[in-house]
């Protein structure tokens, strides 16, 4: 199936919707005792978010970030519980939310005032977010006694649970993850909520942090959330393949500078293709000579500096890659981490940043 444009420009992102289900379990695996709050915000981290809730099917709830992308599974078909992670913006919002069965997580007091003032026909689930460390936004810890009285009172509100989030957790050295905890274990001592801490870099290296719920995102899409980590130290399947065709092949002589600003010279004569991708698909334009791609079985890498259409690899001694064939910019072959470490980023950003102008092709 492709969704969007077509194959002429010769680039296209593929999506495994097998590798959800196999991400999904391997959440299963390593929280047991836990309920899974799968996060497709961002328009599913840039895979679709319909298809993104398709390929899962059956998590016990879903997060996102808007009631947009709420009503959007909603009208889908999608019965689980949907967890609005901002909440709310607007006492305008309380009606749909409410009639909608979605859960908004509540964060600040003047959302807390909206909610005493609200008249639905339905009672609202919300989630209570708790401020242990990072300090965005959520409610101090001294806070929560009052936060929980006042809408305790409230008839047409219905607390789900507490939850923070792990600033570290991708940073095995970083103490913050161990702190937060405990802050989080301090507030909640006592109390008979569900709650919930752990997001992907939590499920796969601190077990102590699993608690009641996990949200997991990165790790659904098979990307490794954790420094120095690949996707097959934790045994995740790349969701999303980005690949685009060869459209040219040439020897650039010795002393042949290659792209913008000369950024890359030969220095003997060297076997380049050209690929139909870059910045203006979502390649990262700092991505720097020598990140590697995959053509036909084998590693190659970036030369010269990504253009807004096109890139330049090395296939030097590579006569059997060719205009027309198929390279691998990352995926199954080559980590999204690893592409994401050569330039200076998260793989997180790298997936959420394909364009629209990239057909997506859904698979298996």
């Amino acid at each position: 199936m492709r969704r969007k444009g077509d194959m002429t420009r010769g680039i296209r992102m593929r999506i495994d919707r097998s590798a959800f289900k196999h991400n999904l379990r391997r959440v299963r695996e390593l929280a047991p005792d836990s309920r899974v709050m799968a996060v497709v915000k961002c328009d599913g981290y840039g895979h679709g978010l319909v298809e993104a809730a398709r390929g899962l099917r059956n998590p016990d709830a879903f997060a996102v970030e808007s009631l947009e992308e709420a009503l959007r599974l909603r009208e889908t078909g999608f019965r689980q519980p949907v967890i609005l992670l901002s909440g709310f913006h607007g006492e305008a919002e309380l009606d749909t939310i409410a009639f909608r069965r979605f859960c908004p997580v509540v964060h600040h007091q003047w959302q807390i005032d909206a909610l005493a003032k609200a008249q639905t026909s339905f009672v609202i689930g919300v989630w209570i977010k708790v401020d242990t460390g990072m300090h965005r936004v959520g409610f101090m810890p001294s806070e929560i006694p009052g936060v929980l009285g006042a809408l305790e009172n409230m008839t047409d509100v219905r607390i789900e649970g507490l939850m923070s989030h792990l600033a570290s957790a991708d940073d095995l050295s970083a103490s913050t993850t161990r702190a937060q905890y405990k802050v989080f274990a301090d507030i909640a001592a006592g109390l008979d909520y569900p709650l919930s801490l752990a997001n992907s870099p939590g499920v796969l290296e601190w077990p102590v942090t699993h608690l009641d719920w996990v949200r997991p995102g990165m790790m659904l899409y098979g990307c490794s959330p954790v420094i120095d980590r690949t996707e097959q130290d934790y045994d995740l399947r790349a969701v999303m393949t980005l690949e685009s065709k060869i459209i040219a092949v040439k020897t650039i002589p010795e002393g042949g500078a290659i792209g913008y600003g000369g950024t890359w010279v030969c220095e003997a004569p060297t076997r380049v293709g050209v690929l139909m991708c870059g910045y203006g698909d979502g390649y990262p334009r700092h991505a720097p000579s020598g990140t590697p791609v995959w053509a036909k079985g084998r590693t190659s890498r970036v030369l010269g500096r990504i253009s807004m259409d096109l890139m330049t690899i090395d296939l030097d001694g590579r006569d059997d890659v060719d205009i027309g064939d198929w390279v691998e910019l990352w995926g199954k072959n080559v980590p999204a981490s690893v592409v994401a470490a050569h330039a200076a980023t998260i793989p997180y950003e790298l997936v959420t940043r394909v364009t629209r102008r990239v057909p997506r092709v859904y698979e298996n």
